[in-house]
């Protein structure tokens, strides 16, 4: 059963703990020593900023937190060899999830610089970006498979796509009458187990915390291996 949403004093301490847990493993873990990346947590979700000189640093340190429990997603601004990541955000209203993301929305916002129906086409070249946020969308949206495809297409390898959502069992997936799907974590996983011919992806992190539903999703080519089981019970039944 999912636990209900912490409070507010409790998600503020549960990050301070985080926080804290992070520090000492930083300090004392040598695969990150001398890597040069900050780490913040706001609600569970990790913020990662920084420079690092391979994308494999990026991923020990994204891995590594991404193990700590109370920890449901990560995210990253971090520069690989000098080179700012692309980050799109879609959907983003008046609200974009970092300043610099690039707004994509259907409504004109001092956020949004480009303006798209993402019922059809995102417009973005195959493999030309580095993150995909999907914050609060999926739900809207009578079908939202064929965006997550779209979301697959115009990632770059090693690419992440972002999800968040309201979970089924609470109110707030029911009080929004705009909000036309509801969302669990099997959700996520049936996104990722698609048949023959669908974009695949790999959960790198799946997670409830009684109100949200949220997903960090890297898509597989079509001649990757399955992720092992344990690797998939981690996240769902």
């Amino acid at each position: 059963m999912t636990a209900r949403p912490p409070g507010e004093r409790r998600r503020r301490l549960l990050d301070e703990a985080l926080g804290a847990i992070t520090e000492d493993l930083f300090a004392h873990d040598v695969r990150l020593g001398g890597l040069a990346v900050a780490v913040r947590f706001d609600g569970g979700v990790a913020h990662l900023t920084g420079d690092l000189e391979k994308p494999d640093q990026l991923r020990l340190v994204r891995n590594l937190i991404g193990y700590l429990d109370g920890v449901y997603a990560v995210w990253d601004q971090v520069r690989v060899a000098g080179r700012e990541p692309t980050i799109v955000d879609l959907g983003c209203g008046n609200r974009p999830q970092y300043p610099r993301n690039i707004g994509v929305d259907r409504h004109r916002t001092t956020a949004v610089r480009l303006l798209a129906d993402l019922t059809t086409r995102v417009p973005f070249a195959t493999d030309s970006v580095d993150r995909v946020f999907a914050v609060h969308v999926l739900e809207h949206l009578v079908d939202f498979l064929p965006l997550v495809a779209e979301c697959h297409r115009i990632l770059r390898p090693g690419g992440i796509l972002h999800v968040m959502s309201p979970w089924w069992g609470h109110v707030n997936a029911v009080a929004d009458p705009t909000h036309l799907r509801l969302l669990d974590t099997q959700t996520i996983k049936g996104i990722c187990h698609r048949p023959a011919g669908a974009p695949r992806w790999y959960p790198l992190h799946a997670a409830c915390d009684g109100a949200t539903v949220f997903a960090d999703l890297t898509p597989l080519r079509p001649d990757a291996p399955e992720p092992d089981h344990a690797h998939i019970a981690r996240f769902f039944d």
